[in-house]
């Protein structure tokens, strides 16, 4: 059975029919004859596709059986997401911040892993909260301090659930430019250099920096976030714009990152040097 209509639908179920929707299109298989194998009208198969419904793992193993998808455990994995009813800590926040906010926290949760390439600011999981603050302080548009304060508690919630011991891996790349930034001035500036550094402690984050001596390369000036799924077919990648936060998950877009990020790690100093680096900024501020 189809589940009730959401208000918005969550990032995993767009994800769901988003792969449904490859599925079909590489299977060329239309959307009357997806309808038929659900016993549904064709319209319901559109909605589906668009996350708009829901959809029971059942049905997904149906379709993809009908598409003839022969990679079962990414099958399994989209039956899995279809079937997760996880109602998460990002929900208390629907409605007081963006939707594209919501999404991220939804991705971070379920992620097997996160990687992340910042050039004007460290990862949102790894900002401080004075830090954090004066970002948002600095927006483009400006925000009241109702809906600043909002926003920053969500972010420090997104940071407890990531930088907690045991949770999954966590790689932050970034540049030099970033860490030398004084986003509300000196004092807060050094005390999110020593927060990095404290983080950088977890065994399950690791935390490597781009010198400017390392000139310039492919994707440099592109801020990355790399979530990886249960099989590589479902990673995401998102980047910041200034309508929000974009997300890209084709075939061709996922391999161009992942290239994108090896040479930024390879571009890198080593976990010790890059340490020495931000200490030796902190002092410098």
């Amino acid at each position: 059975m189809l589940g009730p209509m959401p208000p918005t639908p969550s990032a995993r179920r767009k994800r769901v029919g988003i792969e449904l929707r490859k599925m079909r299109d590489a299977a060329g298989v239309t959307t009357a004859e997806a309808a038929v194998v659900l016993g549904l009208a064709r319209t319901k198969v559109t909605l589906i596709e668009q996350g708009i419904y829901a959809v029971t793992p059942e049905r997904v193993l149906a379709l993809a059986h009908k598409y003839e998808e022969s990679d079962t455990t990414y099958v399994e994995a989209i039956a899995t997401m279809a079937g997760d009813k996880t109602k998460g800590w990002w929900e208390e926040y629907r409605g007081s911040v963006p939707v594209g906010f919501l999404d991220i926290c939804e991705f971070e949760y379920h992620a097997m892993g996160m990687r992340s390439y910042q050039v004007c600011h460290p990862p949102g999981p790894m900002q401080s909260e004075r830090y954090c603050r004066a970002i948002f302080q600095d927006s483009q548009v400006k925000l009241t301090p109702r809906v600043v304060e909002t926003r920053v508690e969500n972010r420090m919630r997104r940071s407890e659930t990531l930088m907690t011991e045991g949770a999954q891996p966590y790689t932050a790349i970034v540049h030099e430019a970033a860490l030398r930034m004084q986003f509300g001035g000196r004092d807060v500036a050094r005390e999110q250099l020593e927060w990095m550094l404290e983080l950088s402690e977890l065994p399950h984050v690791t935390l490597r920096a781009v010198s400017f001596a390392s000139g310039g390369f492919k994707g440099s000036g592109q801020a990355v976030y790399y979530a990886s799924g249960r099989v590589p077919r479902l990673d995401t990648v998102m980047y910041d714009s200034v309508d929000g936060p974009i997300f890209l998950d084709s075939t061709e877009h996922l391999e161009r990152y992942r290239s994108i990020i090896e040479q930024m790690t390879d571009r890198s100093l080593s976990v010790e040097g890059s340490r020495d680096l931000i200490a030796k900024i902190k002092k410098e501020i």
